[in-house]
């Protein structure tokens, strides 16, 4: 049997070359590629090409979002000298005034943080301005998502979300408040504990289940620690996490215009442009933040004493996005019932449980009954301008009227002293407005969203005004009218409107006709198609006899077909 030849690496049939330095794959691609089978990492990067439209409305959401990461910092910074527990000290810190005096562990820690931590006051007053800011600006996102009809399919889950969002942050807000133990929040704790003793057969149960016996108890505030630093961010950072996956999921909405449809996008890329903007409006809100929490004091505790269950502070108020539910409680008649030996609080419960529980009950299911009343079951990705939804901006007028009702009606004690009226007459005052004022609201924001659709089609119609008077041969003024652009025609004219429902060979019962004739009336039907050929028609002739009032019509944009002759 032969012997194999022996490879000789200087023999010239073996050729051994370095490949050059541009080919293959580079140094990163083998730990991409391990990442890659694992987690799917092409896949996640294919969305940093996602669009994002740009309008300063869609920025709501996102202060809310960075709101909420400053607090996540602040609150680490401030549970390393917190002490959550209300065993009894005798303070003998920086804060002179208070030597001497009894009080719980955490007042004694907040003091501490306040006077003797660097730089603990200002991150204290910037976590608890963070936390104002998380809640306005949650709320005036939810707003300008309920006004934009951005709730409808396919976003109603996101809705939900969001109210979930809105309920966590209120429940995180009051239990960050009570954590101090100071005289104010404790007025704001034995507050909660009558709402919750209010509830029928299980309020008693539930208020020594919570407090650990009879307020104020021993357990409170490190329960309330642990819901606050704990709990309730897990529940917040998977809402969060869920609210931005199906925003992805969905695309974003974005506004009526040229080219803008159902079915696409118009905006930056989120890589690079989109994260850049996003990156430099952070540190924006967390400069303001900052700037707020220097220079605006908040809840100065050292002015307010630890907690003492005799003692309640004079002119106290919660923070504002609670207002609503203290001012209710005020002004309710005294409804209670006494049967077997048991009271029913009903002017505790009703107010405060049954009021926060419509609230949040009559926000999830909106979207779902308007749905019901339009019958309409077609996906949304366009939002509508406010004043194109009359009712629905009436509704939503008529809501933020009432909580408004309900939250000077908090103040009452204030407004009575400030303004030298009687504090009944105050009282009795808002038990009517809570009722009135919201009607009133809602009919003046119809007519109002009305005006402004006459306006529109006015403006379709024959153009601007120019702000030029000319005087005619015969003696007469007018104004010149100046054409408006194709683009802002179509996006006057883009939006759908709601018919009544009728029949049609379906079951629809007289409650939902009544409901959607309600729903659909008042709306001024668009210009058509016709009626804007005729308007061209007619500015055309007037231009061609010399009259001074030249109408947009001769240069008027034929609206694409649907767009234009579906107007009704």
């Amino acid at each position: 049997m032969a012997k194999p030849a022996e490879l000789n690496p200087d023999s010239p049939a073996l050729e051994v070359r370095t490949p050059p330095k541009d080919a293959g794959p580079g140094k990163l691609a083998g730990p991409a590629t391990w990442v890659d089978d694992r987690i799917g990492l092409a896949k996640l990067a294919g969305n940093i090409r996602k669009v994002f439209p740009d309008h300063w409305s869609f920025l709501l959401g996102e202060i809310a979002l960075y709101s909420f990461v400053i607090l996540l910092l602040t609150g680490v910074f401030l549970t390393i000298w917190f002490k959550p527990s209300m065993a009894e000290v005798e303070y003998a810190g920086t804060y002179e005034l208070m030597h001497g005096i009894p009080m719980s562990e955490a007042f004694a820690s907040t003091l501490s943080i306040s006077f003797d931590i660097r730089g603990g006051l200002l991150v204290r007053q910037i976590h608890h301005w963070a936390a104002m800011l998380f809640v306005a600006a949650m709320t005036a996102h939810m707003l300008r998502v309920f006004f934009t009809g951005a709730f409808r399919k396919p976003r109603e889950l996101n809705w939900i979300i969001g109210i979930g969002l809105f309920s966590m942050g209120l429940v995180e807000g009051f239990a960050g408040y009570s954590l101090p133990d100071d005289l104010l929040s404790g007025t704001g704790l034995r507050f909660v504990d009558g709402l919750v003793r209010s509830i029928p057969l299980i309020g008693t149960w539930a208020e020594f289940f919570i407090f650990g016996g009879e307020f104020p108890g021993e357990l409170v505030i490190p329960r309330l620690y642990m819901v606050h630093i704990l709990l309730i961010p897990g529940l917040l950072l998977g809402l969060i996490s869920a609210h931005m996956a199906l925003l992805v999921y969905h695309k974003h909405t974005h506004w009526p215009g040229p080219g803008r449809t159902n079915r696409n996008i118009q905006g930056y890329p989120f890589f690079p442009i989109y994260v850049a903007k996003a990156g430099g409006f952070f540190f924006i809100v967390f400069g303001v933040t900052i700037l707020m929490g220097a220079l605006m004091q908040i809840n100065p505790v050292w002015l307010y004493g630890p907690y003492n269950p005799s003692q309640v502070t004079a002119g106290s108020q919660p923070d504002w996005y609670m207002g609503f539910v203290e001012g209710a409680i005020r002004i309710i008649p005294n409804w209670e019932w006494h049967i077997l030996g048991t009271t029913w609080s009903w002017n505790i419960f009703l107010p405060g449980v049954g009021l926060m529980g419509l609230l949040f009950t009559g926000l999830a299911l909106y979207p779902f009954i308007e749905a019901w009343i339009t019958g309409d079951t077609s996906e949304h990705h366009l939002l509508d301008r406010p004043r194109n939804a009359p009712v629905r901006t009436a509704i939503g007028v008529a809501g933020m009227t009432a909580y408004a009702m309900f939250w000077l009606s908090g103040g009452n004690d204030i407004i009575a002293t400030q303004f030298h009226v009687s504090l009944n007459a105050v009282t009795y005052f808002m038990r009517v407005a809570v009722f009135v004022a919201p009607v009133i609201a809602f009919i003046v924001t119809k007519r109002i969203c009305i005006s402004l659709q006459r306006q529109d089609a006015e403006r379709v119609l024959h153009g601007s005004e120019s702000g030029v008077i000319v005087r005619s041969p015969d003696g007469g003024f007018s104004e010149a009218h100046v054409p408006i652009t194709p683009g802002e025609a179509y996006s006057l004219t883009r939006h759908p409107q709601p018919k009544a429902l009728v029949p049609n060979g379906k079951k629809v019962g007289r409650l939902r006709r009544r409901l959607s004739a309600w729903y659909a009336d008042g709306q001024l039907p668009k210009p058509t198609a016709a009626e804007i050929a005729g308007a061209a028609h007619h500015g055309a002739i007037e231009a061609d006899h010399g009259t001074p009032a030249v109408d947009a019509g001769h240069d008027a944009p034929a609206l694409e077909g649907s767009d234009a002759g579906d107007a009704r």
